[in-house]
């Protein structure tokens, strides 16, 4: 399901434009950091949700949702006061001299949009002219080439030698790339120029704590059978990033991460194709209606903070629907008397 939804957002995604600079709305660098390191966490987390019983990964489900949920609201909040003051003074300024809006700067949010009169509209571009095909090669190799690796990791005894050489060769394959860009970005030949002000400054320490948080959301993806991306969004808003470009790179890089999680699924034998076909086809069509119904309010409303309180908000119902289905099947275990405790890989035989 979030892979349909993911593909379809990223598609309509790719023709847009940065909403205030000439840049395409998706950061390819930040996405170049991030994805090979969430990749790899995705494969230790379907490996931890294995190992962890299903009222584990309910409690972490839970836990991670709420509290995403809770800082995303707030930076909501703290963007549309910032929005708030920035319009109060486009009227007064247009009040006070009789100007017309074309000769009223506007300046980008730290963290949030700019403010038109006229709405927020996002330009839209050729496909092939909006893409950063180097780095696009990039992330797909990076895909390709962890999945032959799973691929043939199928092929061998859980827990054989081969089996755990086939996991450790994907360590380089994933750090490889992501040091790539961290060492480009740290000498200043790369720059993640989407947040609009000053030019991002990197720090050694600054880069290895996004890389393992890239890792963390892979953890926590694989785990749960999700993406990654809505840890991924909170983070590019602590960034400076607006929410626009926050929302677009996340899915961007979500789509790479779901579907390799539902692939690693699928070769375990967890993953019901029927019942996942469905929702696909339902999630896709969700997808593109939201991305213009978004569009639609954000343009009515000239404020991008509302994308930050639509991922609050989702997040947070996602958290109470899935963390009651869980608890529900926790209890009726519980009262069949099933096992409640880790399990052990290397005993586990796809169905």
């Amino acid at each position: 399901m979030i892979t349909g939804a993911a593909g379809a957002t990223v598609y309509y995604n790719l023709k847009l434009r940065h909403p205030i600079l000439d840049l395409p709305i998706i950061d390819y660098d930040l996405a170049l950091l991030l994805q090979p390191m969430l990749l790899l966490g995705i494969s230790i987390g379907v490996v931890l949700n294995i190992l962890f019983a299903e009222w584990m990964v309910t409690v972490l489900l839970i836990i991670l949702f709420i509290v995403t949920s809770t800082r995303s609201f707030f930076k909501g909040v703290e963007t549309w006061k910032k929005e708030t003051i920035i319009k109060k003074e486009v009227s007064r300024r247009l009040t006070s001299s009789n100007a017309g809006a074309e000769d009223v700067a506007y300046k980008l949010l730290p963290g949030g949009s700019r403010v038109r009169n006229e709405g927020y509209k996002t330009p839209e571009v050729s496909v092939v002219d909006n893409v950063y095909w180097k780095d696009f090669t990039i992330l797909i190799a990076v895909w390709i080439i962890l999945l032959v690796l799973h691929i043939f990791k199928t092929y061998t005894s859980t827990c054989s030698t081969t089996y755990w050489i086939l996991n450790v060769l994907q360590v380089p394959v994933a750090v490889g790339a992501s040091v790539y860009e961290a060492v480009c970005l740290y000498k200043g030949t790369r720059v993640v120029m989407s947040s609009g002000d000053a030019v991002i400054t990197w720090k050694v320490h600054q880069l290895i704590l996004y890389c393992c948080c890239g890792i963390l959301a892979g953890i926590v993806g694989g785990l749960l059978g999700l993406g990654g991306g809505f840890i991924l969004g909170p983070l590019f808003l602590e960034l400076g990033i607006p929410p626009q470009v926050s929302s677009a790179t996340a899915t961007f890089v979500m789509i790479f991460s779901s579907s390799m999680s539902v692939i690693q699924y699928y070769l375990i034998g967890r993953f019901p194709v029927p019942y996942a076909m469905y929702f696909v086809a339902v999630a896709t069509v969700a997808a593109l209606v939201g991305q213009h119904v978004v569009r639609k309010i954000i343009s009515i409303v000239g404020r991008a903070s509302v994308i930050i309180f639509i991922l609050a908000f989702t997040i947070f119902v996602s958290a109470l629907s899935l963390g009651g289905v869980g608890i529900a099947d926790t209890i009726r275990k519980i009262k069949e008397g099933q096992h409640m405790g880790f399990d052990n890989i290397c005993a586990y035989n796809p169905v």
